[in-house]
């Protein structure tokens, strides 16, 4: 989804231009675009969108007012043979996902207020809907802001994307994405822009406006952007965590540095992070370490783009001590090694070589493999949000598995992408010798439409 994403904006953003003004491209927070220049009343003219997108409002308090208006609809099935390799409540499952995010973000002078309702719901999901499936009608997003020039203070509700989202994202990919309650500064300083964090992550539930501020989870940090490099410090707090067979409080410091960019069809991103503090009385030494380093050629029939992505990721190599080194993600990305993910990036190595191909102007296409091991046999094998899957202790075998997949993306407007995926994770000695052992197959069927 990642790559039909990437090749459905760009097109959007095309079917909105004129010579004079280039349309902002549509982000999955929203509120990051910027469509102010609308105010001239030609450039809405230009494209249907144009009048939802700047709304005058004339003067409020003395003031130049305007709403930019859109929404998201998009629904979603995904088909199971096998999930958690025969392991599931419910492995052979195939349900659909609805949801609607409508927005309004309204301007006045230096001052803003971004409101996104969500309802989202599920068909099918056994043996029954998470709050990840479905959340009735609720807040998803709301906070005002106050533009002071090199500063910009929000407070309120709302989703947060740092870098690539190896430990902060929007958990866009299922039903009900991720946001945070709390504070958010956005300082500028020359070309850096700086974000200061005190935030709380929102607890869905699956009634109607019944989400709910965490009572048990804090972030809070500094992120540095600056050209091709990412600097940032996270704090978390978890007064319920929970690793193997241990619970307790967990104070955890991450020190993270991005280096990414792209020359000459060359484009790379790599990922350190280091992380220590304290859980249940011991101490936390982790770490991560990602790299993509990828090759675009763009005059060759289909344009492909190869991709090679290598994850180094820490895990607790003595059970026996008082010490924790399996690394915590955090809040990452929802879909993150892929559409199929049964796996999250803790103790573990992966290596995934990747093609994307243009099929044509508006169908795009990516193929990819991947392998992986547990860093360390004394730790076992944990999902995306980090709650143990399989313990290490029936077995001392390092590989996982291997999965394959393949995607396709059509823009078939300048509104409504469509997409597919299929996959397939075949299981490895540590998977057969720890449980049930199958082979998981997933189709994945996408229509989204959003302006």
């Amino acid at each position: 989804m990642a790559l039909a994403l990437a090749a459905c904006l760009p097109t959007a953003a095309h079917a909105q231009t004129t010579e004079a003004w280039q349309a902002p491209t549509l982000t999955i927070t929203r509120y990051d675009e910027d469509w102010s220049d609308l105010a001239d009343a030609d450039e809405r003219a230009d494209h249907w969108t144009g009048p939802f997108k700047y709304i005058p409002l004339g003067e409020i308090a003395g003031e130049d007012a305007w709403l930019s208006t859109g929404i998201e609809l998009r629904a979603r099935s995904e088909n199971y043979d096998d999930n958690l390799w025969g392991g599931a409540d419910a492995p052979d499952d195939g349900y659909v996902w609805l949801r609607a995010m409508p927005y309004a973000d309204l301007h006045v002078g230096k001052l803003r207020a971004f409101v996104q309702p969500i309802a989202a719901t599920s068909i099918g999901v056994a043996p029954s809907p998470g709050p990840v499936d479905e959340t009735g009608i609720d807040l998803l997003q709301g906070f005002v802001e106050a533009d002071l020039g090199p500063v910009t203070l929000r407070g309120g509700r709302q989703m947060l994307s740092l870098g690539t989202e190896r430990l902060i994202g929007t958990r866009y990919g299922p039903n009900v994405p991720l946001a945070f309650d709390g504070l958010r500064a956005n300082v500028r300083v020359g070309s850096a822009k700086i974000s200061l964090l005190a935030v709380r992550p929102v607890q869905p539930g699956k009634g109607d406006f019944d989400d709910r501020t965490s009572s048990d989870k804090a972030l809070w940090g500094a992120y540095a952007a600056l050209p091709e490099l990412d600097l940032y410090y996270l704090g978390y707090r978890n007064d319920a965590a929970r690793w193997a067979a241990r619970t307790g409080a967990e104070t955890r410091h991450s020190l993270g540095a991005r280096w990414h960019g792209a020359r000459h069809n060359w484009h790379w991103n790599v990922e350190g992070v280091a992380q220590f503090g304290h859980f249940a009385g011991g101490r936390i030494r982790a770490w991560t370490l990602g790299t993509e380093v990828g090759r675009a050629f763009p005059d060759a029939p289909l344009a492909p783009d190869f991709t090679l992505r290598t994850n180094v990721v820490s895990g607790d190599t003595n059970r026996s001590d008082n010490r924790l080194g399996t690394f915590n993600a955090l809040f990452p990305k929802g879909k993150y090694f892929g559409e199929l993910s049964p796996v999250g990036p803790y103790n573990m190595i992966n290596v995934n070589p990747s093609v994307g191909l243009q099929l044509a102007p508006t169908v795009s296409a990516s193929i990819g493999a991947a392998a992986f091991w547990r860093y360390s046999r004394a730790d076992g094998v944990y999902d995306i949000p980090g709650n143990l899957i399989r313990s290490a202790e029936d077995s001392r075998a390092r590989f996982i598995g291997k999965e394959v997949e393949a995607t396709v993306a059509w823009q078939a407007s300048a509104e409504l992408e469509l997409s597919a995926s299929i996959s397939a994770f075949a299981p490895g000695a540590f998977i057969r010798e720890t449980g049930s052992g199958k082979t998981i197959h997933m189709l994945g069927l996408e229509s989204n439409f959003r302006f």
